[in-house]
């Protein structure tokens, strides 16, 4: 770490149990994002100013004017544009010095095969269940941890994911995962922002090794009614 970043990364450097060791940590890391709407770009961006040294982001959707309401980092002018490739302008504009890897395009099992076994944690950002038993499938057979997030009206839940442990898929089933998708059940911005949030912390503590994940635990927020619960499994 040069002496730019040590004043770029202060603020975390100075958090109790993380430390220069800690960013370091980060600074080698990589992780892909699946997924760059409400979740995935507020995810992409956090980690990015983070400084994790390298972000795989994939998605194969343009941006469109109701993403607005909760996507904070596109703009109207952006309408039409591929997401991946403007979340990918915005991350190197807030930090130059990581490394991103954009695909916009649609992410199978072989494709998610060939690139996660490349990075060292995993984001999946999707609002379908099929995408997520897809990403949660792949990540089990190449033992690469990863964190499943979902978002709904004014709800949300994270789960962490070491592996070995029990997944999203082991409690609600290979079609489900607990959540609708926001076309059917509509989504508060903040809400998607507090669950995109709560994915980057994660991620963030596993790569430093700092603080304690939701492995092996599922953790629910109702905004509606200031409701959070965490569940061990």
């Amino acid at each position: 770490m040069n002496a730019e970043g040590r004043v770029r990364y202060s603020r975390q450097i100075g958090i109790d149990g993380f430390g220069v060791e800690g960013q370091n940590r980060l600074l080698s890391a990589s992780v892909a994002i699946v997924g760059c709407g409400a979740l995935g770009s507020m995810v992409a961006m956090q980690l990015a100013g983070a400084g994790v040294g390298k972000l795989v982001i994939f998605d194969f959707d343009t941006v469109d004017v109701s993403n607005l309401q909760r996507q904070f980092f596109f703009e109207t002018k952006d309408c039409g544009k591929k997401k991946s490739q403007v979340l990918s302008d915005r991350i190197i504009s807030l930090n130059p010095d990581i490394t991103v890897d954009c695909h916009d395009a649609f992410i199978d099992e072989k494709k998610a095969m060939a690139y996660f076994r490349n990075v060292d944690f995993v984001v999946d950002a999707t609002d379908n269940p099929a995408s997520k038993g897809m990403v949660e499938k792949v990540c089990r057979e190449l033992g690469k941890p990863c964190c499943i997030g979902g978002v709904s009206g004014f709800r949300g839940q994270v789960m962490s994911i070491a592996p070995g442990q029990m997944m999203m898929s082991d409690i609600f089933g290979e079609e489900e995962s607990g959540m609708l998708p926001c076309e059917i059940s509509g989504v508060l911005g903040s809400a998607a922002a507090l669950c995109a949030s709560i994915q980057a912390s994660e991620t963030i503590k596993y790569i430093a090794c700092v603080g304690e994940t939701l492995k092996g635990k599922i953790l629910t927020f109702d905004l509606r009614t200031n409701d959070f619960k965490v569940f061990s499994l």
